[in-house]
C-alpha cells in the first residue's frame, strides 16, 4: 500500500495504527505476523475466486439482485468477505497477544484495564466477532446506509464464528467501556480500515457498497457460510504467510497467494453452466432408454416454472433414482444450480448409491465422477471412497487460522469436543475437513447430513452454504419418522426460501407425508409460517408432484400419473402365526416360544425351497435375526445360509453387505440347483437391490411392509425354480386371535408402536378392506399397482378399518400414538434452527437463540436428529494370555497399553460396532486404551475388551462377539 497516500487520506496517526493492528500472530501466521489489513484483503481475493471458480451462478444471479444489477453482485460479496474482521480493530482484540499489543499501543492506541474487564470478559466472551457487528452497525449507519440494509449485513460480521448473536448480545457490557474504542483515535482508525478495505475492492467508499433489496434470511445464511468458507481458507499460514509491514500489504498480493492456495488445494465448483440435457442423454446415462414414469418426471420438470419440489412416487425396481438424477441434470441446467446432494436414509444405503452417482457423474464428464464425496461416519469402510481418496490425496499439514484464540473462547460456551482440531486440519482435499462435506459440489451421504442444517448448531451456515446452488434428492423419503419429519420440514423451509429444487422418492409414501412436503418448502418459498396448499391427490401410480411459488402467482401445484413399465405382480401373502409369549412370562418361556417360531420357519424354508432357490427373511430385532440364523444354519448348513444385521463390526458388516448384494443382486450367477437364505434386519427393507424367491417377513407398518416386498421378483429375466415362479410373501411375528386384536412380538411393538401394527395387521389377517380385496389367510396381492391404496388404508382415519372386537384396543393405541407424536414433535422443536412462531424474521439476528443445541461432533448431532438415538461405539479388542497384551479380533498384536502400529490401525479402526442401546447406561465407563490417548483416530474411542473367548462382562449384561452371529448376549 502507498502509506504516503493513505498518510494525505487519512492522517499520520490513524495510519501509525494501520501500520500496527495485528490480524494474526506470528504464531498463527507462519511465523511472521499478519497485519489485520493484510488478512482483510486475503480473504477478499479467495472471495474472489470463489466468485469465478466455486459460487453457482443461481447464487450469483441472487447476489447480482440484491446488489442492484447483473455483474454488482461479486463487489457485494467480496466486500461482505472482506469486513468479516474488523472486529480486530479494537482493543478487546488487540490486547490479547502480548507482542502486538505493545507494538499497537506504541503506536497510541491505548485502553483502559479496569480490573473488572477480566471479570466481564470470562463472563460475557465478549470479543472480536461482537464487536464487529456492533461497528459494522455504526459505521454503516454513519455512512448513510439504510437502516433494513445494516441489519442484516452487521450479523454476519457477529456470527461468523459459528453462532449469530442477538442486537443485545453485541452491545459493549458497560463494565467493559473502552474496549470497542479505547482511548483517542480509536474511532477513527476503525472508519480507516472499513474505507481501505472498501476502495481496495473497488468502491469509492463504504457508502457506495450498500445493496438495494434485502436478500432473504436463506441466502443471507448460505452467504454467511460463504463467509466462513473464505476466512478458513484465508487462515491457511502454508499459503497466506504473514505480512507484517504496511507497504507490503496490497490487493494484488494478496490476490497471487489466493491463487496460489486455491491451486494447491484444489478447490473449484461443480458443472458451472450445465446446458439442458438432450433427447438421447438419457440413454447416453444409463445405457437404456427411459421408461414411461421416466419420462414423466423429465417432463413434469421441465414444465416447472420456477425452482421447487419435486415428489416421485413410484414402484420398487421402477428406476426412481435413474429418473432423479436426470431431473437433477435438467433442474441444474434450467434454475442454475452447480451440483447435488442424494440425502440416503442410512449409511448402509449411502454406499451403493455413491456408486450409482459416480457413474452417472462419469457419463457426464470423468472429471465429475472424481469429485463425489461420500458424506457419513463410516465411509473410511468403503472400498471405493478409499481407493478414491488414495488416488487423490496427499499427506496434509496442521496450520492455526480458524480462531485465533480457540473455539473453547466461545460466545456461547460451547464445550471442548475435539472438532476445533479437526478444523484446523487443512488437507489437499479441502472439503474433508470437519463441517465443510456439504460444501463440495457432488455429495452423497446419509439424509442426516441434510437434517444437521436445519438444527441451532455451530457452523451451521456452513451446511446451508453447502446446500445452496445445489439440487438436492432424498431417497425413501418416508422413512423419517414424525420427530425427523420436524427438521426435514425446517430444512424444506429453508431450501424452499433459497429457491433450491429438491426431488424427494418415496414407493410408499403416505399422502399426509406428500401434503407436509409440500406445505413446508411452498411456506418457505413464500417466507411465511403456516401456508396450507389444497394439492390434488395423485390418480395412478407412478406420480409426480410438483410444486413452486411463482412470482405474483402463489404455489403452483401440478401432479400427473403414468403405468408401470411392467405389469403388476400377483404376489401371494399368507400368515404365518407365532406364539407371543406374555409380558410377565419367563426367559425360559420367551426363549421357547422364539425356539419354535424359529422351527415354524425352517420347516417352511425347507418345503418352499426344495427345489432350489433363494429366500430373504427380515427380523425386527437383531436378536430375533441371530435366533433364526441358528435354527436355518443347523438345518441347510453354513454354506446356504447369511446373516446380516448391525452388529456386527462395521468391517465384518461391509463385507457381508457386498457378499449378499452380489450373491442375491441382480446377476448374482445364482445355481440353478442350490438354494441361499438371507436372514437380515431392516438393514435389507430399503434400497437393497436384491431379487429373492421367496420373502419371509415380520409384520411392520404397511408402508415398510410393501419395502421388503420390493426385494421379491425385482428384476426381469432372473430365473427361478418351477415352484417359486409366483412370488410369495409370509409375513410373521404376530398372533391372530378369534373376535379379539392380535399379540405382536415384543420387539416389533415396541419399534413401531401398536397403533400402525393393528391397521397393518387387519389388512393382513382378517382380509380388511384397504382399497381392494384383504390378503386373508391365501390372498394375492397386485403389485405395484395395489401400493397407493394399502398405504393410505392403513394410514388414513377410518376407523373401520378394524374388525369391531379391536376397536377399542386401536382406539387406545391410536391415542397413545397420537400423544408419543405430539410430545416427539415437542421435543424437536428444541433442537430446530427457528424457533416456534419466527419463520418471517428478516434478518439472521438471534438465530442462535439461548446458544447452540449440539455438539459439533456426528454423535451428538445424530442424536439431535434422531431423538436422543446416541448409542455407543465401542471398538473391539482382545486381551488373552499371560503377556497381557492387546489385540486385534485377528490376533495381531497391540502392545500392553494397546498402543496401535500404522500396518494396524485400519483393521483396529475396522473393529468399531454399535451396542445395543440398553447397554448405553452400562457402557458409560468404558475409555479408550492407555496407548490410544492421544492418537487422532482413537483418542476419544471407547474399548471394549474381550478374553480368549470373545466374551466379556459388562454390567448386568454377558457379552459375546464373534465373526458369524456378531454382537450378542450370552
Amino acid at each position: 500500500m502507498d502509506v504516503d497516500e493513505l498518510v494525505l487520506r487519512y492522517g499520520s496517526a490513524v495510519v501509525r495504527g494501520l501500520e500496527t493492528l495485528w490480524g494474526k500472530s506470528r504464531e498463527r501466521a507462519g511465523g511472521r505476523t499478519s497485519l489485520l489489513l493484510g488478512h482483510l484483503l486475503d480473504t477478499a481475493a479467495v472471495a474472489e475466486l470463489m466468485w469465478e471458480e466455486f459460487l453457482a451462478p443461481a447464487t450469483r444471479s441472487a447476489l447480482d439482485e440484491v446488489a442492484g444489477g447483473v455483474g454488482r453482485g461479486r463487489g457485494l460479496f467480496v466486500w461482505l468477505c472482506a469486513v468479516h474482521d474488523c472486529g480486530k480493530a479494537t482493543p478487546a482484540h488487540q490486547r490479547l497477544w502480548d507482542e502486538g499489543a505493545g507494538a499497537v499501543c506504541g503506536a497510541g492506541l491505548v485502553w483502559h484495564e479496569p480490573s473488572a474487564v477480566a471479570g466481564v470478559k470470562q463472563q460475557r466472551r465478549w470479543r472480536h466477532d461482537w464487536a464487529g457487528g456492533l461497528i459494522v452497525r455504526e459505521l454503516l449507519g454513519e455512512a448513510g446506509w439504510n437502516g433494513e440494509q445494516v441489519d442484516w449485513v452487521w450479523p454476519l460480521v457477529a456470527g461468523h464464528h459459528g453462532a449469530f448473536p442477538t442486537l443485545r448480545d453485541v452491545r459493549e457490557p458497560s463494565s467493559a467501556k473502552r474496549q470497542l474504542r479505547g482511548v483517542g483515535v480509536w474511532r477513527e482508525v476503525q472508519r480507516a480500515v472499513l474505507d481501505v478495505v472498501s476502495r481496495e475492492v473497488g468502491f469509492a467508499g463504504a457508502a457506495e457498497v450498500e445493496p438495494v433489496v434485502v436478500p432473504s434470511r436463506a441466502l443471507q445464511l448460505q452467504v454467511s457460510g460463504l463467509v466462513v468458507m473464505a476466512d478458513w481458507i484465508a487462515s491457511d499460514e502454508r499459503f497466506f504467510v504473514g505480512v507484517d509491514e504496511l507497504r507490503g500489504v496490497s490487493a494484488g498480493g494478496s490476490r497471487e497467494r489466493a491463487v496460489r492456495a486455491w491451486e494447491a488445494l484444489g478447490l473449484g465448483g461443480g458443472w458451472g453452466e450445465l446446458g439442458v440435457p438432450g433427447s438421447g442423454a438419457f440413454e447416453e446415462r444409463f445405457g437404456c432408454v427411459p421408461r414411461p414414469a421416466q419420462r414423466m418426471v423429465v417432463e413434469a420438470v421441465e414444465g416447472m416454472g420456477g425452482a421447487g419440489l419435486v415428489v416421485v412416487e413410484a414402484p420398487m425396481g421402477e428406476g426412481k433414482t435413474e429418473a432423479a438424477l436426470f431431473a437433477a441434470e435438467v433442474l441444474a441446467a434450467q434454475f442454475g444450480a452447480d451440483g447435488v446432494f442424494v440425502g440416503m436414509p442410512t449409511q448402509a444405503t449411502s454406499d451403493p448409491m455413491f456408486s450409482r452417482v459416480r457413474r452417472w457423474l462419469g457419463s457426464i464428464s470423468e472429471e465429475f465422477a472424481s469429485r463425489v464425496v461420500l458424506l457419513h461416519g463410516k465411509r473410511a469402510f468403503n472400498r471405493k471412497w478409499k481407493a478414491l481418496l488414495e488416488e487423490g490425496t496427499r499427506a496434509g499439514e496442521a496450520f492455526g487460522g480458524v480462531d485465533e484464540f480457540g473455539l473453547a473462547d466461545d460466545p456461547f460456551g460451547v464445550r471442548g469436543d475435539g472438532c476445533g482440531e479437526l478444523q484446523r486440519q487443512a488437507l489437499v482435499e479441502w472439503f474433508l475437513g470437519s463441517k465443510r462435506g456439504l460444501l463440495a459440489p457432488f455429495v452423497v451421504g446419509t439424509v442426516d447430513q441434510l437434517l444437521y442444517a436445519a438444527t441451532r448448531t455451530r457452523h451451521v451456515m456452513l451446511r446451508m452454504a453447502g446446500l445452496g446452488g445445489k439440487v438436492v434428492v432424498l431417497d425413501e423419503v418416508h422413512a423419517c419418522d414424525v420427530y425427523m419429519s420436524q427438521f426435514l420440514h425446517e430444512a424444506l423451509r429453508w431450501l424452499g426460501q433459497a429457491g433450491v429444487p429438491v426431488v424427494v422418492l418415496s414407493a410408499t409414501l403416505a399422502p399426509a407425508q406428500r401434503q407436509g412436503l409440500l406445505e413446508a418448502y411452498l411456506a418457505g418459498a413464500a417466507s411465511v409460517e403456516e401456508l396450507r396448499v389444497q394439492a390434488p391427490a395423485p390418480e395412478g401410480y407412478p406420480s409426480v408432484t410438483t410444486a413452486w411459488s411463482s412470482a405474483g402467482g402463489g404455489p403452483q401445484v401440478r401432479v400427473r400419473a403414468t403405468d408401470s413399465w411392467r405389469a403388476d405382480l400377483a404376489v401371494e401373502v399368507r400368515v404365518v402365526p407365532e406364539v407371543v409369549p406374555g409380558p410377565r412370562s419367563s426367559r425360559g418361556e420367551r426363549e421357547r416360544a422364539q425356539a419354535c417360531a424359529d422351527a415354524r420357519v425352517g420347516e417352511l424354508l425347507a418345503g418352499e425351497l426344495a427345489g432350489g432357490g433363494t429366500a430373504l427373511v427380515i427380523r425386527n430385532s437383531v436378536a430375533r435375526a441371530q435366533s433364526l440364523f441358528d435354527e436355518l444354519r443347523g438345518r441347510f448348513g453354513g454354506e446356504e445360509v447369511r446373516l446380516l444385521h448391525a452388529r456386527f463390526t462395521v468391517a465384518r458388516r461391509a463385507e457381508l453387505t457386498d457378499e449378499c448384494l452380489r450373491l442375491l443382486g441382480p446377476g448374482g450367477g445364482r445355481s440353478r440347483s442350490g438354494r441361499l437364505v438371507v436372514v437380515a434386519t431392516q438393514l435389507a427393507e430399503q434400497s437393497f437391490d436384491v431379487d429373492a424367491d421367496v420373502l419371509v417377513t415380520d409384520v411392520a407398518p404397511m408402508d415398510l411392509l410393501l419395502q421388503r416386498v420390493g426385494r421379491l421378483h425385482r428384476h426381469e429375466g432372473t430365473w427361478r425354480p418351477e415352484g417359486l415362479r409366483v412370488p410369495r410373501v409370509f409375513v410373521t411375528g404376530f398372533r391372530p386371535r378369534e373376535g379379539r386384536e392380535p399379540e405382536f412380538v415384543y420387539a416389533s411393538e415396541r419399534i413401531y408402536g401398536r397403533h400402525l401394527l393393528l391397521r397393518t395387521a387387519a389388512v393382513l389377517a382378517c382380509g380388511r378392506d384397504a382399497g381392494g380385496p384383504g390378503a386373508g389367510a391365501s390372498g394375492v396381492w397386485p403389485i405395484p399397482g395395489r401400493v397407493p391404496a394399502l398405504v393410505e388404508g392403513v394410514y388414513g382415519g377410518d376407523g373401520l378399518l378394524l374388525p369391531e372386537g379391536w376397536r377399542a384396543a386401536g382406539e387406545a393405541a391410536r391415542s397413545e400414538q397420537e400423544s408419543q407424536d405430539r410430545a416427539r414433535a415437542e421435543n424437536a422443536r428444541g433442537f430446530l434452527l427457528t424457533g416456534p412462531g419466527e419463520h418471517e424474521r428478516r434478518t439472521l439476528a438471534g438465530l442462535h437463540y439461548g446458544g447452540a443445541t449440539a455438539g459439533g461432533d456426528e454423535g451428538a448431532l445424530q442424536a439431535a436428529v434422531r431423538d436422543g438415538d446416541e448409542s455407543v461405539e465401542v471398538v473391539l479388542v482382545r486381551r488373552d494370555g499371560d503377556d497381557g497384551v492387546f489385540r486385534t479380533l485377528a490376533g495381531r498384536a497391540l502392545s500392553v497399553n494397546g498402543d496401535v502400529a500404522p500396518e494396524v490401525l485400519e483393521e483396529v479402526l475396522g473393529s468399531v460396532v454399535r451396542l445395543p442401546a440398553s447397554f448405553t447406561e452400562a457402557a458409560a465407563g468404558l475409555t479408550p486404551l492407555p496407548g490410544w490417548h492421544g492418537h487422532p483416530w482413537l483418542g476419544r474411542s471407547r474399548a471394549l475388551v474381550l478374553d480368549a473367548s470373545g466374551r466379556v462382562r459388562l454390567g448386568d449384561f454377558a457379552v459375546a462377539y464373534d465373526e458369524v452371529l456378531g454382537l450378542r448376549q450370552v
